[in-house]
């Protein structure tokens, strides 16, 4: 297959280059187009005010000088490179993107500049041991990759809708630990925690984003439950955010 690969942690982050030789050795020809820096969180922010340069490295891969995921992906489907992509696969994140994480992912949302292509794109994350930031201990990117590389072959196929998103998160541990995969829906987390606030050495308050908030919806079927059982998750996504069930309710409020 041809792939397009890109991330939100920076195209020389571990992850995506773990998954970008384990997939040139399989045999795909990959071409990665990923932000020159970390871009976490940018969710589907695209640069519009300020120009986007490129640095083309020599075995054909780009990064985007200061892009977001989306930039990346936009620029590479729409004009940068001329051969068509079949899939894009965002990541390997650093860490999860469960729940409630879709909205701010950077991740996901890089895999949503692709839905537009042939087949569903894929965003993949390495979740941390119980929860743990994805620095601590041992980090298996390679049971991510392999986890990619065995659902290839599954979304070449027309049971799954194109404009889709398929976010699969993967437990840190050795690929013979996984007990298999679980289709999902998204859990819930409680509200980040507070913002810190500190002042800078000339006296001025600089604040840092809290951290995400604990799971409240870790039930059976949901994602968080998924990756606490040692399973995959694996959970399609869409951009229709439309609240579909409300819509009557609402009709008959208005």
């Amino acid at each position: 297959m041809n792939i397009l690969l890109s991330n939100d942690d920076g195209f020389h982050a571990h992850g995506i280059q773990v998954l970008a030789k384990t997939l040139r050795e399989a045999g795909h020809k990959v071409t990665i187009v990923a932000p020159d820096r970390n871009r976490s969180a940018a969710s589907s922010c695209l640069t519009l005010v300020d120009p986007l340069r490129v640095h083309k490295f020599e075995n054909g891969d780009y990064a985007i000088i200061a892009g977001t995921p989306a930039d990346c992906v936009h620029l590479a489907l729409n004009g940068l490179l001329d051969e068509p992509f079949e899939l894009v696969i965002s990541g390997i994140n650093h860490g999860a993107n469960l729940g409630d994480d879709v909205i701010y992912s950077g991740t996901v949302a890089a895999a949503l500049e692709g839905r537009h292509l042939p087949l569903p794109s894929i965003a993949v994350s390495l979740v941390g041991h119980k929860g743990a930031n994805y620095l601590v201990g041992q980090c298996h990117f390679e049971t991510a990759a392999q986890v990619v590389l065995d659902l290839l072959p599954k979304v070449v196929t027309d049971k799954i809708p194109a404009n889709q998103v398929l976010n699969v998160n993967v437990p840190n541990v050795p690929y013979a630990e996984l007990k298999g995969m679980m289709v999902t829906r998204l859990g819930d987390r409680s509200p980040a925690a507070e913002i810190i606030k500190q002042q800078d050495p000339r006296g001025s308050n600089v604040y840092w984003i809290g951290t995400t908030g604990k799971p409240t919806d870790e039930s059976e079927g949901t994602d968080f439950y998924a990756i606490n059982h040692n399973y995959v998750s694996v959970t399609p996504v869409q951009a229709d955010m439309t609240a579909h069930q409300s819509i009557q309710t609402l009709k008959e409020i208005l």
